[in-house]
């Protein structure tokens, strides 16, 4: 986070990272063994909404398996019109790219797509979500409305795969990230 708020000098992208980090507890954060954390920030479409993600994961180094224990966003959209539907839009936008991350993957033989329904699709589960997700809207009183849609995706799946690589030491460049 340090990092990133070194380079970029304009007061909302620093806002929504100050405020993520804050309420995250970044620089008060102790490494457990077997745990991570990451971060992610991105300005949707590079004209929209304003979006950091922080989240902490927990890493079995014998089964490779990974739970993503807590999340924390921060966004700006604009003047906030709507906040509670805002948060809803963002967790939601936390959730479905912690699927794609470390789960989702069509399967294929030589011949063709073998995944042909649920049953054989690998998913996130509701007993795998986060135990806490947590959203911080930031208003902007008659300041434009840039929409809030999916700007937590991008930075989701960044923070996660940067969460993973703090608790295990190594990166892993292949998605999902399974073992």
């Amino acid at each position: 986070i340090v990092w990133r708020l070194r380079r970029i000098d304009a007061p909302r992208p620093r806002a929504v990272i100050g405020a993520c980090a804050e309420r995250f507890g970044w620089s008060q954060y102790r490494r457990v063994r077997g745990r991570g954390r990451g971060f992610g920030y991105a300005r949707y479409k590079n004209l929209a909404a304003y979006c950091a993600v922080a989240i902490e994961v927990e890493v079995d180094r014998e089964s490779g398996f990974v739970r993503p224990v807590r999340a924390v966003s921060a966004i700006d959209s604009g003047e906030a019109v709507n906040p509670d539907g805002m948060r809803n839009q963002t967790e939601g936008g936390i959730i479905q790219p912690i699927s794609w991350t470390l789960y989702e993957v069509v399967a294929f033989d030589t011949m063709r797509v073998t995944s042909r329904d649920w049953a054989t699709y690998p998913i996130l589960r509701f007993s795998n979500i986060p135990d806490s997700v947590d959203v911080h809207v930031i208003t902007r009183p008659g300041m434009p409305f840039l929409g809030t849609g999916e700007a937590a995706q991008g930075p989701t799946a960044a923070a996660l795969a940067n969460a993973v690589a703090d608790a295990l030491g190594v990166r892993i460049r292949e998605l999902p990230l399974t073992r």
